[in-house]
């Protein structure tokens, strides 16, 4: 698997998730195997004007390969955006024209692309002009049912310059419901000539290797998949690889990542910040627990690390 000039050994991405693959996550998904991730997505306009929280979500640390994600409607900032990422050693730049939500999508960047093909393709040239590494494209089948565009767009993204595409085989209007479609994965990957990045409902080895065998794409993106289950991406690579099942991980080394990923959330953000976080990722580390859902909600009444701690030898005491 090759973008630009970038090899990667193993096929499971990690795939960029607002609020959720900060650094801290990013980092804990490639030590069990992730490999390539991707930061947040950044808006463009705010980083060309200097914003700080911006610039906060592009810090990338021992997580390599890892791309820049940026999200816009203007090629001319979307261009100056890319550069400016350039400051941050990204491997990649990713340009964002899938994301639903309404605050991106209804302010003319995401998803809103899928419904203005040539500003797309402008874009994608302009980022790619103005930066010497690679540029991928991530983008969802279409805007809607009545209109299903991305072959074509892939197309324009591979004429424009853009070394991948990675596509979610569902619209902007069916967001994260419903299954995602293989058959409009497919078509993309034989319309262009380029890697294509498979996107959607991966959410164990079986899985990986469905998405793989229905539409002949060369890589995995995981994104839910990956909630408070950062070993998805070493299962996906022994099942590939070595056609292993490795073992469920125990109680115990879901409580000990937990409490190492919380760690380094405070070490980048501070346990104030941290804490609140916690109460989100929490909730799929306990997922299918004895007791979870009395769990969960005594998590987010945490304000410490060290109440998170406690109670996570106690859960490990009553499993042992």
């Amino acid at each position: 698997m090759i973008i630009g000039n970038l090899e990667f050994k193993h096929i499971a991405f990690l795939a960029p998730m607002a609020g959720i693959a900060d650094r801290a996550f990013r980092e804990l998904c490639v030590q069990h195997g992730a490999a390539y991730t991707v930061t947040e997505m950044v808006s463009s306009k705010g980083l060309t004007l200097g914003d700080r929280k911006s610039g906060e979500l592009l810090r990338i640390g021992s997580e390599r390969p890892c791309g820049a994600q940026i999200f816009g409607d203007s090629p001319e900032i979307m261009a100056q955006a890319a550069v400016k990422c350039l400051e941050y050693k990204p491997d990649i730049i990713d340009i964002n024209m899938g994301c639903p939500a309404p605050k991106v999508a209804m302010s003319g960047g995401g998803a809103s692309l899928l419904k203005n093909l040539p500003l797309a393709y402008e874009i994608t040239k302009a980022v790619c002009e103005a930066v010497d590494i690679p540029v991928t494209v991530k983008m969802r089948k279409g805007w809607d049912s009545d209109n299903i565009v991305a072959p074509e767009l892939a197309e324009l993204c591979e004429r424009a310059g853009a070394s991948a595409i990675a596509i979610h085989g569902r619209t902007r209007q069916e967001m994260y419901s419903g299954k995602v479609d293989l058959e409009i994965i497919k078509e993309v990957k034989n319309a262009v000539g380029i890697p294509v990045i498979a996107n959607g409902d991966v959410t164990d080895e079986q899985s990986a290797a469905l998405m793989l065998e229905k539409t002949g794409c060369d890589a995995i993106m995981i994104g839910r998949g990956a909630l408070g289950n950062p070993w998805i991406f070493e299962r996906i690579n022994a099942y590939l690889d070595e056609c292993r099942v490795l073992p469920e991980p125990t109680v115990t080394q879901k409580m000990t990542t937990m409490l190492r990923h919380i760690e380094k959330i405070i070490e980048y953000k501070g346990e104030y910040t941290a804490m609140r976080e916690a109460r989100h990722h929490a909730g799929y580390y306990t997922k299918g627990m004895r007791g979870g859902a009395a769990l969960r909600h005594e998590i987010c009444t945490y304000e410490h690390f060290e109440q998170l701690r406690e109670l996570a030898y106690r859960v490990c005491k009553e499993y042992e």
